[in-house]
């Protein structure tokens, strides 16, 4: 398992990730797969990972208690402990502190974070109070490594890096989201504070295991030893400022695909890397309805529905998920909706791309 430096520990590059463990999908409430994921926590340690990240809220905060009851049987100091406080779930960050030390059958956290700020969270987390008291948490001891989780825009992030000296800031970082997102900035701009990067999200929610034919085709030529999801993998290591790659692994073949990708000591030559941005693009058009949004399917539409509009939506939900897809529908300004599309084909006769609006129409209805 390669390793890093980070102060006065040595950190695997591969870290667990404690929010996508096997469940029992055919019981209520869809418990954790105690023997499954112990079998990967197990394969894990054996193998070298020994940063664990969790969360209050991960699995209904089922997942802190799995792995304090796991991690037990190995001695405190052979792994480290990532978990994080969620201001939406319970504000009580006191308590709410308190009660994960119980739940992880532990006195102290290595690595404590503020989870997932957001534009419409990012003012909460700063009035709170909590800043100042997971400091003095830290000066005690309960708190190792201080820092944060990041989903918002840079100029948030400008703000949240001058608050307090952070340890370390964990973002989403992928190829796709560093060619298509803000990644790349993000990433620049912590690194400008010479703060260690945990990356999250390095295979895009598994997304990036899969890119369609071409794309895996590519990435097959260039490597055929390698899986597609472990180009992912490559990758975010071999960026200077990257810590530690989270993966949610579900599975032990995919733990068992992991740790030979972070034990083969190879990081992406400049060529290598280039054929991963090609692979992205290759991606992005895969998935991507070629929409200009010209307009002129909406001329004779009898039905008036503003269909560039609902193409967005439509890409966005192929790139990133089905998320909260049908509060954006409802949301979007239009006489008429996809579920009033009657099929004339006026949209696709105007269509410089040929695009079956129909069709499209009609899967976004059934959403």
């Amino acid at each position: 398992m390669e390793r890093k430096n980070y102060r006065n520990l040595q950190l695997s590059r591969l870290g667990m990730g404690n929010m996508r463990l096997p469940v029992h999908a055919d019981q209520e409430g869809t418990p954790i797969d105690y023997e499954k994921a112990e079998e990967i926590i197990d394969y894990a340690m054996a193998h070298g990972v020994n940063y664990y990240d969790t969360a209050y809220v991960y699995h209904h905060g089922e997942s802190e208690v799995f792995l304090g009851n796991v991690m037990k049987k190995y001695p405190r100091d052979s792994y480290c402990l990532a978990t994080k406080f969620h201001i939406g779930a319970n504000p009580d960050y006191k308590a709410v502190f308190e009660e994960q030390l119980k739940r992880l059958q532990t006195d102290y956290i290595d690595f404590y974070l503020l989870h997932a700020i957001q534009p419409n969270n990012y003012q909460s987390y700063i009035d709170s109070g909590c800043i100042a008291y997971f400091t003095e948490l830290k000066k005690e001891g309960k708190i190792r490594n201080l820092g944060f989780s990041f989903h918002a825009t840079p100029e948030i992030l400008d703000t949240f890096l001058e608050l307090t000296d952070w340890d370390f800031v964990q973002i989403q970082c992928n190829y796709y989201d560093w060619c298509y997102s803000n990644t790349k900035t993000e990433y620049e701009k912590i690194a400008a504070k010479g703060l260690p990067i945990i990356v999250m999200e390095p295979v895009r929610g598994g997304r990036l295991a899969d890119l369609g034919p071409d794309a895996n085709a590519l990435l097959q030529e260039a490597h055929p030893d390698w899986s597609t999801a472990s180009w992912a993998l490559h990758y975010v290591k071999s960026l200077s400022q990257v810590q530690v790659v989270l993966s949610g692994m579900s599975t032990l073949d995919q733990i068992v695909d992991n740790v030979n990708t972070f034990s083969d000591g190879v990081a992406l030559s400049e060529e290598e890397t280039k054929t991963v941005y090609k692979a992205a693009a290759l991606y992005r058009k895969y998935l991507s309805v070629p929409c200009t949004a010209c307009h002129y399917c909406c001329d004779d539409c009898p039905m008036r529905i503003e269909i560039p509009k609902f193409i967005a939506i439509y890409n966005e939900m192929k790139l990133e998920g089905r998320g909260g897809i049908k509060q954006k529908l409802e949301k979007v300004e239009s006489a008429g909706k996809p579920a009033d599309c009657i099929g004339c084909g006026c949209c696709t006769g105007h269509c410089p791309q040929s695009i079956d609006v129909p069709k499209l129409m009609k899967e976004l209805a059934e959403l």
